[in-house]
């Protein structure tokens, strides 16, 4: 990427489409062996490349560049964006933006047309997923698995038929491998094995750029401890008191927080201070993009307060209490909860109130709706409805869990 933002220096002009010319393509070809081969040869016969499109490796250095901010188009010409032009020359920091934008590559990396997967319409959901998987598993995983995960991710909400999940599913897979063989090229995954047995795990550079993508702390990093409470419920008051990191982001924390009290994250959400609300922007646009903004760029210290609400319709309302500051121990692992009490209500009971009034029900046998009651929670009698249960090893094994695909 160095060699590519030299090279464009201070400028070089595009075509009419906005595409490298194809003079400047095979420059470009040579000084970056990026693999593309211009004028094939193909069965005997030279086929003559008539646009720089055609060259896949090229256009993902250049789409790449200008998603790390490090080029720009402007006036039908290629340019260095100058706030960011000592950035090429710190690898560090320049693998790590490169990195963090991956995500907006789908476009480039998966072809369009029939071939089309759902992976490119949700590049950065299906990859994020994939990434942050091979994270929490903390070794090698088999690449037919992870390729699993991606699907799952990218093709919930869609109706489709069996053969148009054969399809799709196979053009998926073909594009998840593909953006996988690039991360190995750029050294944030390995790929070992053949293909119906290949295997993918991080790199060490790979697993510092995730850990600080889902906010894990390096010890004497700033943690939060917070209580979560969740509101305007009879006794028990259901609570747990979670250590985070600072610096974590609004949508992993909502993953946390639901993994913590116990919710099954089947609805929206959405945090709020005095100011904004922020959630996820579909199918909300009105909301601030939570993935822009970290706990610790709302909270000021100890004793602030932050909103979080779950499933619009109940309203199911919590608040998030900053009750101190600390730092991360050696061989400690974060988010990690340290003390709580209740069980979560069920979910669909219909908030605080309908949850009143289904532990009333249930305390009373001779209630019109206790027998229905139990059928719909599945159990076989009142006595294994306990408000009161906290599990602490349990949270923890979900807030491990939380990181993982689902």
């Amino acid at each position: 990427m160095a060699a590519f933002t030299e090279w464009v220096g201070a400028g070089r002009k595009l075509t009419a489409t906005g595409r490298v010319t194809l003079v400047h393509a095979r420059e470009l070809v040579e000084l970056l062996d990026t693999g593309d081969v211009i004028d094939p040869s193909i069965g005997g016969r030279v086929s003559r490349t008539k646009s720089s499109e055609e060259l896949p490796h090229l256009n993902a250095v250049v789409e790449w560049a200008k998603a790390s901010r490090l080029v720009r188009v402007t006036n039908a010409r290629l340019t260095v964006v100058k706030k960011n032009a000592a950035l090429p020359r710190r690898p560090l920091p320049l693998w790590q933006q490169m990195f963090e934008v991956f995500g907006k590559l789908g476009s480039t990396l998966c072809p369009s047309g029939w071939a089309e997967s759902l992976l490119r319409r949700h590049f950065d959901d299906g990859i994020g997923v994939v990434l942050a998987g091979i994270h929490a598993r903390g070794g090698r995983v088999r690449v037919e698995e992870v390729c699993v995960w991606a699907w799952e991710t990218v093709a919930a909400g869609y109706q489709l038929t069996d053969v148009q999940q054969a399809t799709l599913r196979r053009c998926n897979d073909r594009d998840v491998r593909r953006a996988l063989g690039v991360l190995d090229q750029f050294g944030a995954v390995r790929l070992d094995g053949e293909q119906t047995e290949q295997t993918v795990a991080l790199t060490a550079l790979g697993r510092w750029a995730m850990a600080r993508r889902l906010g894990e702390p390096e010890p004497g990093e700033p943690i939060l401890q917070i209580k979560v409470t969740l509101l305007e419920t009879a006794a028990p008051v259901m609570w747990r008191r979670l250590l985070v990191p600072a610096g974590i982001q609004l949508d992993r924390l909502h993953q946390v927080v639901q993994a913590a009290m116990g919710w099954q994250d089947c609805h929206l959400h959405s945090f709020s201070d005095a100011a904004t609300t922020y959630g996820r922007l579909d199918p909300e646009p009105a909301f601030t993009d939570e993935r822009t903004v970290s706990l610790v760029e709302l909270i000021k210290g100890e004793g602030d307060r932050l909103g979080y609400l779950y499933d619009f319709g109940d309203g199911w309302e919590h608040e998030i209490l900053v009750e101190k500051a600390t730092v991360a121990e050696p061989g400690m692992r974060y988010p990690a909860c340290t003390a709580g009490e209740g069980a979560c209500p069920p979910e669909d009971c219909g908030g605080a109130s309908g949850y009143q009034e289904l532990r009333k029900v249930l305390a009373d046998p001779s209630n019109d709706e206790h027998e229905h009651m139990l059928d719909w929670l599945g159990l076989a009698n009142a006595a294994d409805f306990d408000p009161t249960r906290f599990d602490l090893d349990h949270t923890n094994q979900a807030l491990v869990a939380s990181a993982m695909p689902r």
